[in-house]
């Protein structure tokens, strides 16, 4: 009897427990709630892709109402990196260059070393900058092909600075002139350092009356951007202007170029 009262409070117990349980409700079971997309997922890329083609649009389309005058050197360097750049925002790179160089000038005439210095520039920019360095001194370089070098004097002076105004080292250059003014040959006849280029005086002689020259306009760069003339310089042009005057050949001028202006000897009458 001991133990089937046992048994029997074993089995009440088990049923109030049933009970007991049925009676707390079980938490509500929910469904996970969806990853939030990330912003470099699909919607993300297709509104940063959309943005771009419309800030680069917009750019183009200001281009082409307002020419150069409507964008300032940052964004003109931005559209000429669109195409090395097809898919990135070009604009922190253009900032970075003008922010080393300071003007879009200064950015296309700097060396391929000193342009890969800035981050997000390599082979394919420093290529295209060269392109329209090229393009653009070919094309100031034709304003004074053919024509009285003397009556278009803005024009030589442009292309002057431009193709060597902006360098890091001298370079020592001529024009060589016909009777009539007309540039017949331009050569740069050294490479020096940042401050000096060697000049020999028999060699500049000798190459004019191999062109046949009658006048030449001596050129070179002063790294440091400032055009002001040395002594060295008025020397050296004053030796060859003796040297060549006895063979038939006058010396119009010597002009020094550089990043802030030019300077002329003739008309600081120094020659």
């Amino acid at each position: 009897m001991a133990g089937a009262k046992g048994n029997g409070e074993g089995k009440a117990s088990a049923q109030e427990q049933g009970a007991l349980f049925s009676t707390v409700a079980a938490p509500p079971v929910t469904a996970p709630s969806p990853a939030p997309r990330k912003a470099n997922g699909r919607a993300g890329d297709k509104a940063d892709a959309d943005g771009k083609a419309g800030h680069r649009q917009r750019l183009r389309d200001r281009f082409m109402t307002g020419g150069t005058a409507a964008i300032p050197d940052y964004e003109l360097l931005e559209m000429i990196l669109f195409r090395v750049f097809p898919r990135i925002d070009t604009k922190p790179i253009a900032k970075r260059l003008i922010a080393r160089f300071g003007s879009f000038a200064e950015v296309i005439s700097a060396s391929p070393e000193r342009l890969k210095e800035i981050e997000g520039v390599g082979e394919r920019a420093v290529e295209e900058f060269k392109l329209i360095r090229a393009a653009a001194e070919r094309l100031t370089r034709g304003e004074i092909v053919k024509k009285p070098v003397l009556s278009s004097w803005a024009s030589v002076l442009d292309y002057l600075r431009l193709a060597q105004g902006f360098d890091d080292t001298e370079k020592f250059r001529i024009l060589f002139l016909d009777k009539k003014n007309t540039l017949i040959a331009d050569e740069v006849q050294g490479h020096g350092t940042v401050d000096h280029t060697p000049v020999y005086v028999r060699e500049v002689v000798k190459r004019a009356l191999e062109h046949s020259a009658t006048a030449l306009i001596l050129v070179h760069n002063h790294p440091s951007g400032d055009p002001t003339p040395s002594r060295a310089d008025i020397d050296m042009t004053k030796q060859i202007i003796e040297a060549a005057r006895p063979l038939g050949v006058s010396v119009h001028d010597h002009v020094i170029v550089g990043r802030h202006g030019h300077a002329s000897l003739k008309a600081l009458r120094l020659i």
